[in-house]
């Protein structure tokens, strides 16, 4: 771990990268724009950024520096709680101005703070843990702020991005061995509380999808009928699709051209399909005569490492994600073609299982074997059950301080607002296993 003095630097250039991510996507639109609701699935913009600035003055500025409140009247009105996102337009909520004024106080508050901490004598900051936490809160917002500008309709405001790198071929399934592997982490200092703590599973061998089903392979489900024959759907998808008169992701006209951040444009074909539900990525695996797989499979696939026998960080090592590694970060606004990051592969030849898309499992998200709320009940507990499925990976739309080998979202099997997609598994076949 770096000392008290790099901890700082570190913490400061999280938080600096985090703060720049939501004021651009912020101050692409005009105010009007920032108090309007895209879509019921979201909230107003304005209420993500004072959202933003309240968590970090509650935890910080509060907790962490037991110092006076910046604004204690608002904290009910960006309590996530208390307020359905669908309620939130119709809120006393602080215009923009007055936001970006909150949050610039607070964010100043906490660099000050940041100079004189120290990082030991309660679990909430060794090792930067709260600092950590709120970095990981504003960027997973940040994700969700570029989700809602997906929904948004109307020209486009974000900056025209990069093209992703070019890709090789990548096909086919990889298998990974059976036997035990350490799921979660009881060593990585800013995991969250569902990420905790370690513990070992054995895992019978699976094949697993070698990349992320792509458009292609996905329009031809759809070409093949999928989504009008009932046998590949579960009853609960069956109901869902024809009740959202599903007929293909969101954002494709069936026509070839899907729009992304308002521009419409031709649909990449070796892309990663994105914006599914995890309803339709069940039914195209079952049309595919596969699965999707379970979150441990996935997880044994992407930081199991056969030559050491340890869980990796990453798929390609303990080192931090880096361009050549993966698709993060707001960098391209789309996934990219598969096999475009072969230094990022797992030891079994898997690749993109970090960044690009999400990725659906056939988990019910829940604790592990010995969980622990952490810093509080509402981060994970409360969404346990049966509810909520778990996805894997990250996406184009996530930082890298907010994805990890270990790292787990969730969200109803309905979603596919988020940038979410998926790859298929199989059990081998007999004999096919020595």
């Amino acid at each position: 771990m770096t000392g008290p003095t790099d901890l700082r630097a570190v913490l400061a250039d999280d938080l600096d990268r985090a703060r720049r991510r939501s004021n651009a996507l912020t101050d692409a639109v005009d105010d009007a724009d920032l108090v309007r609701q895209h879509s019921r699935l979201m909230s107003p913009l304005v209420w993500d950024l004072a959202h933003i600035g309240n968590q970090e003055e509650l935890w910080l500025v509060r907790d962490v520096g037991g110092r006076d409140p910046v604004r204690a009247d608002i904290d009910h009105l960006y309590d996530a709680f208390k307020h359905a996102r669908a309620d939130r337009p119709a809120l006393p909520l602080l215009d923009p101005t007055e936001a970006r004024a909150y949050t610039r106080t607070v964010r100043d508050k906490v660099l000050d703070l940041l100079d004189t901490v120290a990082f030991d004598g309660r679990p909430l900051v060794e090792q930067g843990f709260a600092f950590g936490m709120i970095v990981q809160h504003e960027q997973q917002h940040d994700e969700t702020m570029l989700a809602t500008h997906q929904l948004r309709v109307g020209p486009p405001v974000l900056p025209a991005a990069p093209t992703p790198p070019s890709a090789g071929p990548v096909d086919g399934e990889a298998l990974v061995p059976a036997g035990p592997f350490t799921m979660g982490t009881s060593t990585e200092p800013w995991a969250l509380d569902n990420e905790r703590p370690g513990h070992p599973v054995d895992v019978p061998a699976f094949f697993i999808d070698r990349a992320p089903v792509t458009n292609a392979r996905y329009q031809r489900f759809i070409d093949d009928g999928g989504y009008h024959d009932e046998r590949w759907w579960s009853p609960q998808g069956w109901a869902h699709r024809l009740r959202a008169a599903l007929a293909g992701p969101a954002h494709w006209h069936g026509d070839g051209s899907c729009t992304r951040f308002g521009r419409r444009s031709a649909i990449v074909p070796d892309e990663p399909v994105v914006h599914v539900s995890w309803y339709e990525a069940q039914a195209y695996a079952n049309w595919a005569g596969r699965r999707l797989p379970t979150e441990a499979e996935w997880e044994k696939a992407a930081r199991y490492d056969p030559s050491t026998g340890r869980s990796r960080r990453y798929p390609w090592g303990d080192d931090d994600p880096r361009p050549e590694h993966a698709n993060l970060g707001q960098r391209h606004l789309s996934p990219a073609p598969v096999g475009a990051y072969p230094a990022g592969a797992s030891p079994a030849g898997v690749h993109q299982l970090i960044g690009d898309v999400w990725e659906w499992t056939d988990t019910w998200f829940d604790g592990y074997p010995g969980f622990t709320a952490f810093p509080y009940r509402e981060y994970s507990q409360v969404f346990f059950g049966r509810d909520y499925r778990v996805l894997r990976g990250g996406s184009f739309g996530t930082d890298r301080s907010a994805c990890r080998g270990t790292f787990r979202n969730w969200d109803y099997p309905i979603r596919r607002q988020i940038f979410s997609g998926f790859r298929t598994a199989r059990d081998p076949l007999p004999g096919e296993v020595a």
